[in-house]
């Protein structure tokens, strides 16, 4: 586990959305009318309560995400971040970054966010296409995602954006027309990732039925590899499974997560890891609000988990990365040693394979072993 001092990361769920995506099994929620107020209130008291339990920290970043974190208003944003500075002083660098719908009434505030202090912005654009964001059940057409994309460029320094891909009718030539079109817009991040049919979402119904088509698993990997070569050779790599960046912009905040370090998770359904400790906030909206006003936390269970837990989870998260893990920090963080949690035999057959290296540094997939990330980690941990 990290010493006592080292920094903490913030995620902050706000769970409300215009629509629910019919691909979408995040905990988000569709509400006529939401109290501005209420949930300032309420945000702030939960985000006291999980600072006393984790003091004398720095803060390198906060991650407002959801739901649309965008249909927040900018002085609870300010707020939230105002109060987290001064529980846990900010690193000189510190990272704070808001996920954005890109409709017209969400991106008049960005000044809004920007004034607030977050210094990065995370445009869910999820396709170039105007056909693919109606089936993908977005709220927004390609015109007003571009609009977006603009304004949110004009205010924050980085600025990333989500695109969806392998959907249905998806051809390696329309991606490769779309990704082009996409790198062409300058950005320094982007989110690729390959649409997956999740338990009770309508898409996964509609797909049983025989009512949707996906792309095969052949073209699935070939466009997972046509991917990673074209944002290769646009000189924003692939640092993680489905995030890619230029050198030095990759969202460190995420990184937090996937390195297995701490982080505080505030609002309805967030999770955190404190110290070993696994906790999980209430899910629906209304439970968690009357439970912070009732009892000053929405905490729904808190965990202490085993160090054979914290290193299978250190393990899952990790292997995402494009550097993979590292050992050492993988023993200080979890307390156990990465050769203990393996199955010597099969690292070593799916290294002869050519999908995996394993060193005294550590444990990292290769090039041609990441698209197979799931398979690999259940065959090999322990």
């Amino acid at each position: 586990m990290d010493s006592a001092g080292a920094p903490v990361a913030l995620y902050v769920h706000w769970p409300f959305c215009v629509t629910k995506c019919p691909y979408c099994d995040f905990n988000s929620h569709v509400r006529a009318q939401v109290d501005d107020a209420a949930w300032c209130a309420g945000l702030l008291a939960d985000l006291a309560h999980e600072a006393k339990l984790l003091p004398g920290r720095r803060l390198a970043s906060i991650f407002f995400g959801g739901g649309t974190p965008s249909l927040m208003p900018p002085t609870t944003v300010a707020a939230i971040i105002d109060a987290a500075t001064t529980h846990w002083p900010a690193l000189p660098d510190i990272e704070i970054t808001l996920e954005a719908n890109p409709s017209s009434v969400e991106a008049a505030r960005f000044a809004g966010f920007a004034a607030a202090g977050v210094n990065r912005l995370s445009l869910g654009l999820q396709a170039l296409d105007d056909a693919d964001l109606k089936l993908l059940g977005r709220p927004h057409d390609l015109a007003q995602g571009l609009a977006a994309l603009a304004v949110a460029q004009k205010h924050f320094a980085r600025v990333s954006f989500d695109l969806i891909y392998d959907r249905p009718g998806m051809t390696l030539d329309s991606w490769t027309a779309e990704l082009g079109r996409a790198l062409g817009f300058g950005t320094d991040h982007l989110s690729l990732y390959q649409l997956t049919l999740e338990p009770g979402t309508r898409f996964t119904a509609l797909h049983a039925k025989g009512q949707l088509t996906m792309p095969d698993a052949d073209t699935s990997a070939d466009l997972f590899e046509l991917t990673r070569a074209m944002t290769a050779t646009a000189g924003i790599p692939a640092y993680e499974v489905s995030n890619h960046a230029r050198p030095g912009s990759e969202s460190r905040h995420n990184i937090t997560y996937w390195t297995y370090g701490n982080y505080a998770g505030i609002g309805p359904g967030a999770h955190g890891r404190r110290q070993g400790v696994a906790t999980e906030r209430l899910k629906k909206p209304e439970t968690w609000l009357a439970a912070v006003q009732a009892q000053g936390h929405g905490m729904a269970s808190e965990v202490a988990l085993t160090a054979d837990e914290r290193a299978t989870e250190a393990l899952v998260m990790g292997l995402r990365l494009g550097d993979g893990i590292d050992a050492a920090l993988f023993h200080a963080r979890t307390g156990r040693a990465l050769a203990d949690v393996l199955r010597a035999d099969r690292v070593a057959r799916i290294v002869a394979q050519g999908l995996l290296e394993h060193d005294s540094q550590g444990l990292r997939l290769t090039l041609a072993g990441q698209p197979f990330v799931d398979a690999v980690l259940k065959e090999i941990a322990a």
